[in-house]
């Protein structure tokens, strides 16, 4: 697939890496010589300087024949007309764009279309990032909670925890600790390294364990993983911008919420905006400001400011002055990478892998309804539809045992209709399913993309 990207900052730059390492034909735009730079020392992709939204630059770029224009500059405007040029100069088949302002997003739907601003995808990262959030909230004890199948089907990544049920137990055990709740565990990762969930695999403490069930079931299945956390009630974020309003306001209403802003013209404005949290002025790394703030009774402390730094270390010392749980937005790879190796941090928010999954999907070849990037863009999970019949598909009309699945992949769960059904070695796929797949090597994408492919279409 040919694809120019407009924008070679953070998210630009991340979704360069993959979709390059994808065997795509990428070319990035920026007006920076330097970040350009860097990203061609290390990828196989063609770079061009210039504005984002000049057509003739999206021209050099080679926008007259590309398949996609994903267009991530840090700038809206710039992104929305880089989109209206591209479809009206050369007639782009798929246009994604970055929208952050929430003025834009309120009439996303009278606004991005093709008699107004002929934009196929819009994507928030701010607001991708306050949902991500909001779900690790209603989920204490998990790491990671992704929706599939319109929210009928969730994805939960927890940590085995010492002296919880399920550890030192085999995974055959399962329905023994859950009498009527179904679930299928899809992967696990032990000490970096991923474990092939199967029968007589034993859950150990301190495994990653990813497992899959109906949405109504999530929160039981944790409780056997881990201790189960009490409820949140007291939330402190660090950061008043664009995803800490965000956050502040769905948060507002069903907990104690206070939020820490430096700036206090932002603080004003924040005011505002929130009925019911407290904005604080200060700086959310001042001790003194958070015993105040009895941060020791505090159940979540979420840092999402713009600067990586401070949200690592006010998240750290939220930690060890008390705060049961702490997460830190962080966009610098490498800052994510050593944050979660060392467990200082209980969770490194990443808004590029937020980013990415919503890209992905449309990246994807085949019927790919939701792909979420996993584990630093190393897994995947999918959420493919199996069209056709027995003769024209490789997976409809046959039990799971039966599919030839790549090495490193399972099928978690099947959404047909409103029904949610947990995969077993019997269990027949049938046209229309909307199969969730969990991938611990990326690499074999491919191959799931043509196992879901019907006959001579998928060329």
């Amino acid at each position: 697939m040919k694809i120019v990207i407009l924008g070679a900052g953070q998210v630009g730059g991340s979704v360069a890496t993959i979709l390059a390492s994808e065997a795509n034909d990428v070319t990035v735009v920026d007006a920076n010589a330097e970040r350009l730079q860097a990203l061609q020392d290390r990828l196989d992709i063609r770079t061009i300087r210039g504005h984002a939204s000049y057509p003739d630059i999206l021209e050099q770029a080679g926008i007259a024949d590309a398949d996609m224009l994903i267009a991530l500059t840090d700038n809206d405007e710039v992104n929305m007309i880089a989109c209206q040029i591209a479809h009206t100069l050369f007639n782009t088949p798929t246009k994604i764009a970055r929208v952050r302002a929430g003025s834009y997003i309120r009439y996303q739907g009278t606004l991005f279309k093709d008699d107004a601003l002929p934009i196929d995808v819009l994507i928030s990262p701010e607001q991708l990032v306050t949902d991500y959030i909001h779900r690790i909230i209603e989920h204490p004890g998990s790491l990671q909670v992704l929706d599939f199948a319109e929210g009928q089907v969730r994805l939960v990544g927890v940590k085995a925890y010492e002296g919880s049920a399920l550890v030192g137990q085999a995974l055959r055990t399962l329905p023994e600790h859950m009498p009527g709740i179904e679930t299928r565990v899809a992967a696990i990762f032990r000490q970096g390294s991923a474990v092939m969930p199967e029968g007589n695999t034993v859950i150990e403490a301190e495994d990653e364990v990813f497992f899959v069930a109906a949405r109504k079931n999530t929160r039981a299945i944790v409780s056997e993983l881990r201790k189960l956390d009490r409820m949140v009630k007291r939330l402190i974020i660090a950061g008043g911008g664009h995803i800490g309003a965000r956050l502040a306001q769905a948060l507002e209403e069903r907990f104690q919420v206070k939020v820490i802003e430096r700036n206090p013209e932002t603080g004003r404005s924040l005011c505002e905006r929130l009925s019911r949290a407290i904005v604080l002025q200060g700086d959310a790394a001042d001790e003194n400001l958070l015993r105040q703030e009895n941060i020791e009774h505090v159940d979540v402390f979420c840092a999402v400011t713009n600067d990586d730094e401070a949200n690592i270390l006010s998240a750290m010392l939220a930690k060890r002055m008390g705060a049961r749980k702490v997460m830190a937005l962080i966009n610098r790879v490498s800052y994510v990478e050593l944050v979660e190796s060392s467990g200082i941090i209980d969770i490194a928010i990443s808004p590029q892998q937020a980013t990415i999954g919503s890209l992905l999907t449309h990246v994807r070849r085949g019927d790919v309804a939701k792909v979420h990037s996993l584990r630093r863009g190393a897994a995947e999970a999918i959420e493919a539809v199996a069209h056709g019949d027995y003769k024209t598909s490789k997976v409809v009309g046959r039990r799971v045992e039966e599919i030839r699945l790549p090495p490193g992949t399972t099928i978690g769960a099947i959404a047909r209709g409103d029904e949610v059904i947990i995969c077993h070695h019997d269990t027949m796929i049938e046209s229309e399913d909307h199969v969730i797949l969990f991938l611990v090597d990326k690499k074999r994408v491919p191959e799931v993309e043509r196992l879901f492919a019907v006959g001579a279409t998928f060329l």
